[in-house]
């Protein structure tokens, strides 16, 4: 094998040449469906980028910084669905700026994606002719106004799979206590309901857990586990998402499958379309909730980390069958070291399993009070305006649900107007008590 040796000085002019050349927005997506417009940046790399709407016309204006269209993209595509039209231009402070003419007012969304099998970096801009844009919203679903964020938990193991073996306890029990506190905790939240895909010690096959969370129209899943190491000193609890190599690798099964069978992603059938639409569907789907997994999880973590160590703050990700379905956002939740004995005891400790099962929730309603499903009685109750506000001081015995209860509102409604994460509030301090026309 020949080696290539670069001094020190090669190397710097080589990165300072990267440096200069910035990003190339190598090609240009764009596709409708279903009411919904995506238009994609192939990008040679990364990039820093701001995007914001300009009314009367109606126009989406995204600016990437140090970026120039490829020489050899010399034309830009046609629009499509809520998009008339594309153009670009270099600005004076040298930002590279794409501009979307639009038919109409739209909702949008934007992420990141880096590079899979078959593309390089990308810009997603995610469109909506209506209502708030949902990563994933199946469109065999009819309108339910005012339902439920429905949350599936998966207790990991069970029955002749025990997991990862404690001194004292086994991975399977573990899970399963910490999934009926958190199921508990989901069912007393106004506009959340908990699917458990196991509530007793039985052992279900990976991909019929994603088909149970499917099957209930959930809105999330979560999978509950205990790590374990060979290093019983190892502590820390640790939230999962699917990485690109599981979600290209599922992408490619995906398109395998449905040439042999009825394949659905988002209640959409991809039995019937061609390749390049099949693959354009669940591509939609599952970057959407992929990035969406990445949001949840980020929440989760933070909130897990003020009642328990964690081993790494940041959401890890990794290859994880229960964590690839392309109809809903997946984590995966390590809630402590099995195989440390102090984290054991812990873990035993019903306190300790109600206090995970709390922080879980809090970073899942932090999620969802952002980013909520536009049909669901969230959405609804954060389109209301108070008609007043009342201020309440904490009085020693004061609970959120006590003080809710005597001003007529939910819980949700004092939490969400005092920016409070959780329940707990101390003797003394001010609440501002939204009171609602009629309420």
């Amino acid at each position: 094998m020949i080696q290539i040796r670069l001094t020190l000085l090669s190397l710097l002019l080589l990165f300072t040449t990267a440096v200069n050349a910035g990003s190339t927005v190598e090609n240009v997506r764009i596709w409708s469906e279903n009411e919904k417009t995506r238009v994609v940046l192939d990008l040679s790399q990364s990039v820093k980028h701001s995007i914001f709407t300009l009314r009367a016309p109606d126009r989406l204006v995204i600016d990437l910084k140090d970026s120039r269209l490829a020489q050899s993209l010399t034309q830009l595509p046609s629009g499509a669905g809520n998009v008339r039209s594309i153009r670009s231009a270099i600005r004076a402070d040298g930002q590279l700026r794409v501009v979307l003419d639009l038919d109409q007012g739209v909702r949008s969304r934007s992420f990141t994606a880096g590079p899979n099998a078959k593309f390089g970096d990308r810009l997603v801009i995610d469109l909506q002719r209506s209502g708030n844009l949902q990563p994933v919203k199946r469109a065999s679903e009819g309108y339910r106004p005012g339902r439920d964020i429905v949350i599936a938990i998966d207790a990991g193991h069970g029955g002749h799979d025990p997991g990862a073996l404690g001194r004292r306890s086994q991975e399977k029990n573990i899970a399963l206590a910490i999934s009926k506190e958190l199921a508990q905790r989901i069912n007393a939240e106004p506009g959340m309901t908990a699917v458990l895909i196991r509530n007793k010690d039985v052992f279900v096959e990976h991909r019929d857990r994603m088909a149970i969370a499917s099957k209930a129209k959930a809105d999330l899943f979560i999978s509950v586990h205990a790590d374990a190491f060979k290093d019983r000193r190892a502590s820390g609890a640790s939230v999962f998402a699917l990485n690109l190599v599981g979600a290209s690798k599922e992408a490619a099964r995906t398109m395998q499958r449905r040439e042999r069978s009825d394949v659905s992603v988002g209640g959409v059938s991809l039995h019937d379309k061609d390749d390049v639409l099949a693959s354009v569907l669940f591509d939609l789907s599952q970057n959407a909730a992929l990035s969406a997994s990445l949001d949840v999880g980020a929440k989760v973590s933070g909130q897990m980390g003020r009642v328990t160590k964690m081993h790494r703050k940041a959401v890890k990700q990794k290859e994880l069958v229960v964590l690839k379905s392309a109809d809903m956002p997946s984590i995966l939740v390590e809630t402590g070291f099995i195989s440390n004995s102090s984290e054991e005891k812990k873990l035993r400790d019903r306190g300790h399993q109600g206090r995970l099962a709390n922080s879980i929730l809090a970073g899942v309603r932090d999620y969802y009070y952002t980013n909520p499903p536009p049909d669901t009685q969230i959405a609804m109750n954060l389109k209301r305006s108070p008609a007043k506000q009342v201020r309440h001081v904490i009085s020693r015995g004061d609970t959120i649900s006590q003080i809710a209860e005597r001003y007529n509102v939910s819980p949700s409604d004092i939490r969400r107007a005092n920016k409070l994460s959780t329940d707990k509030i101390r003797v003394g301090q001010t609440l501002n008590i939204p009171i609602f026309s009629g309420g």
